[in-house]
């Protein structure tokens, strides 16, 4: 059964106090550039550093008579199951790929969880999530094909709108769906009428990709800016895939030039250390690729980047993506 808004609203209890009420403020920059009032909902203040902290906790919670928990992840997703697990006082144990960025991994090892590395996509380390799950008893959390993690997510449409029911276009990162459809699912079921626009980078966009084919589909997963948009959506996705189909919009995709310049501009204009994946709301409505009309709203999805990478591109250095260059320039307005 898809999430409803009565599990988003349960969801929203179950996180109080620990992964909710995230700072919506205004970016007079970017509201500058749209023509109209833009807000900036920060989960990068998120005691992990990250949104995904809502949805695997209330996934976490669920869990009863287990050995521990697994997933697979691209790093913000096993850092929320991570702290989770170590609240709850149970074993877990990260799956990832050797994409994954150095930070996230160490980031996700400190807070007492296991990694286990394997293979050059999200599809290798979900295969051994699915081994752990059957050989060791331990139970999966989905990063975004989940019906809790769905509703943990959606409680951030929740606050957006209970904070500002005037907006008019939620502008969501879009990768594996978790966060769209559970926003997407908040947003439509109290305002009918709002726009809900998914953006994602122009390599690898596997639910971009699906949602075009009309079914699941498997793209290469490349190096990428916004890292954490990377990795498949699930061949057998039965959530995430058929609420983002119904429930987007549109779907907008950026390239990495102006995930590049975004992300500039969100540390120069608004003062805010943010992962490539945070600024493709930014990137559209910069490029004319979305025109708002009325408050719009998109989500600071985290903040946990691999500084060294940072540092070079807020000085205007070319980044090495797997065997592609984005070129540095330096910023300007």
């Amino acid at each position: 059964m898809q999430p409803t808004l009565a599990d988003i609203y349960a969801a929203a209890k179950v996180i109080r106090g620990v992964a909710d009420a995230t700072p919506l403020v205004p970016s007079p920059f970017m509201s500058d550039k749209a023509g109209a009032e833009f807000l900036l909902k920060l989960e990068n203040m998120q005691p992990i550093g990250a949104f995904k902290l809502r949805g695997a906790y209330n996934a976490v919670a669920g869990v009863q008579d287990a050995k521990g928990v697994t997933c697979c992840s691209t790093g913000n997703h096993g850092r929320g199951v991570a702290f989770a697990a170590r609240e709850r006082g149970i074993r877990a144990v990260i799956c990832m790929s050797e994409l994954v960025p150095r930070a996230k991994v160490d980031g996700i090892r400190a807070l007492g969880a296991e990694v286990a590395i394997k293979g050059q996509s999200q599809d290798d380390a979900l295969a051994e999530s699915h081994r752990l799950m059957v050989e060791e008893g331990l139970v999966e959390v989905s990063p975004f094909d989940d019906p809790l993690v769905i509703s943990g997510q959606g409680t951030i449409g929740l606050e957006i709108l209970q904070s500002r029911p005037d907006v008019t276009t939620l502008l969501v990162p879009l990768s594996g769906g978790g966060l769209a459809a559970g926003v997407a699912r908040a947003a439509k079921s109290i305002n009918p009428d709002i726009r809900v626009v998914g953006i994602t980078m122009d390599r690898g966009a596997a639910m971009y990709e699906s949602i075009k084919a009309g079914h699941p589909v498997e793209v290469p997963e490349v190096a990428s800016l916004a890292d954490s948009l990377g990795g498949g959506i699930g061949m057998q996705n039965r959530l995430s895939f058929p609420m983002c189909r119904d429930l987007l919009d549109e779907v907008v995709l950026v390239s990495e030039q102006e995930i590049y310049h975004a992300m500039q501009v969100l540390y120069y204009e608004d003062r805010i250390v943010a992962e490539g994946a945070c600024v493709v709301g930014l990137a559209a409505v910069l490029t004319g690729k979305v025109a708002v009309d009325g408050p719009t709203a998109t989500i600071i999805t985290g903040r946990n980047l691999d500084m060294p990478t940072f540092t070079r591109i807020m000085t205007g250095q070319d980044v090495q993506l797997g065997d592609t260059i984005v070129k540095g320039k330096a910023y300007a307005a």
